[in-house]
């Protein structure tokens, strides 16, 4: 069977100089959202868009869209997206990946002179990985209506600056309001970003749920004290204390038979010093699973240790909820046609959950969505060694292609 096929060749030379926009005096790949790096990246893909002959839009959180019109407009579009901004010391292929992939099924077929039934769209989101500007996948989330544009506009980053004012500094606080399109579908072609994939000798993941979150930032209180002359009956030691949390949800995660996962990937002593006793513990809580009611369950459990640990430890402690998400279950039509599409290629196809947040979460909202994944190896991402093979990132490129066919004609898989 002939298949349609993307160019291979312009989506790798584009990964690899997006890969090379925003690398610091160490070499590192730096584009957090709306900085100097990230505006780079982003004139780069709207040159590429240009070059494409597509419409360019950019909405008020700065999402950008490359929008194809040749046949039904007044349609609802197909929209393909993910995101170009990166965490600190990032790899090449997290989020952009799909979104030069989406650009290049665009590109192929307007080449190979297909008539879509209805616009088909290139989606590059802002604020995905959250690094600079809290929540993560902001722009997906603002335009799907879940947070309110003023306030998203109004967030202070880490680095004291304010989101809506870097916006308009880099160029890219865009007229329309966010949700001025509605799409009759989403796809979103992404790295695993886990090892299932390569353990399994699988080529690509027609992912069917994506993993419940609930963030939250703890601090105990408790008192500074002599690190040698006092006994240890008579200690508030707050860093104990924060201790105690992290080895009950790593615990409890251990022995459930369940995907449940919890992380605690910051925390922070005060007064910070190898003599004194810890008075201030201040720690985040990262908390997933595919099920919400076996999410709550976890969350509940989390609130009893702290409530018994705080009496057992003298010690005063506060919660902040930070994010949360509740899991998402993808379209299941999209889901088989991305099977099909596999299968039709001759390619193993694995159904999968994943537990990672993307964009795809926050526009399954507002439209029928759903994912593909293709294998990482060592499942290492949000790292410089992140690393997807040639022959699989074009692979995943063509099933995009296939799936995207299949819904721009209205064509059932088989």
């Amino acid at each position: 069977m002939s298949h349609r096929s993307i160019d291979s060749a312009r989506l790798l030379v584009r990964i690899a100089e997006l890969g090379e926009i925003g690398r610091d005096a160490e070499g590192r790949l730096v584009r957090l959202a709306a900085s100097d790096t990230e505006k780079l990246g982003r004139d780069r893909f709207v040159a590429w868009l240009e070059d494409a002959g597509l419409d360019i839009a950019v909405d008020r959180i700065g999402n950008i869209f490359g929008i194809w019109n040749a046949a039904g407009v007044g349609e609802k579009p197909i929209m393909i997206g993910s995101h170009i901004d990166t965490v600190i010391n990032a790899g090449i292929y997290d989020g952009c990946y799909g979104v030069l992939s989406g650009l290049e099924v665009i590109q192929t077929l307007k080449s190979q002179g297909f008539e879509p039934s209805r616009p088909i769209v290139v989606a590059a989101f802002t604020n995905e990985e959250g690094v600079r500007y809290a929540p993560d996948m902001m722009g997906s989330l603002v335009y799907s209506g879940g947070l309110d544009i003023t306030t998203a506009l109004k967030t202070m980053g880490t680095d004291g600056t304010v989101l809506g004012d870097e916006l308009a500094r880099i160029g890219y606080a865009g007229p329309h309001a966010p949700g001025f399109m509605t799409p009759h579908a989403y796809v979103e072609l992404h790295i695993e970003q886990g090892p299932v994939l390569e353990r399994e000798g699988v080529s690509v993941g027609a992912v069917e749920n994506l993993q419940g979150i609930s963030w939250q930032k703890v601090t105990i209180d408790g008192d500074a004290n002599h690190a040698g002359t006092t006994p240890i009956s008579m200690r508030r030691d707050a860093g104990y204390a924060a201790a105690r949390v992290i080895t009950f949800l790593r615990d409890r995660a251990k022995a459930s038979n369940t995907p449940t996962v919890a992380t605690v990937g910051c925390i922070a002593f005060e007064p910070n010093a190898i003599n004194v006793i810890p008075s201030r513990a201040t720690f985040t809580v990262d908390l997933r699973d595919p099920d919400e009611d076996r999410l709550k369950e976890e969350e509940t459990a989390l609130a009893a240790f702290l409530d018994l640990l705080s009496s057992d430890e003298k010690v005063s402690i506060s919660v902040e909820r930070l994010a949360r998400f509740e899991p998402v279950k993808f379209d299941q039509a999209i889901v088989r046609r991305i099977e099909a599409a596999a299968r039709d290629r001759g390619l193993a196809c694995k159904r999968m959950t994943s537990g990672a947040g993307h964009d795809a979460q926050m526009i399954a909202r507002m439209a029928p969505s759903a994912m593909i994944f293709v294998p990482s190896r060592g499942g290492i991402s949000h790292n410089p060694k992140e690393f997807t093979a040639d022959t699989d990132l074009v692979a995943g490129a063509n099933i995009l292609l296939d799936v995207i066919c299949g819904l721009a004609t209205g064509k059932r898989p088989e």
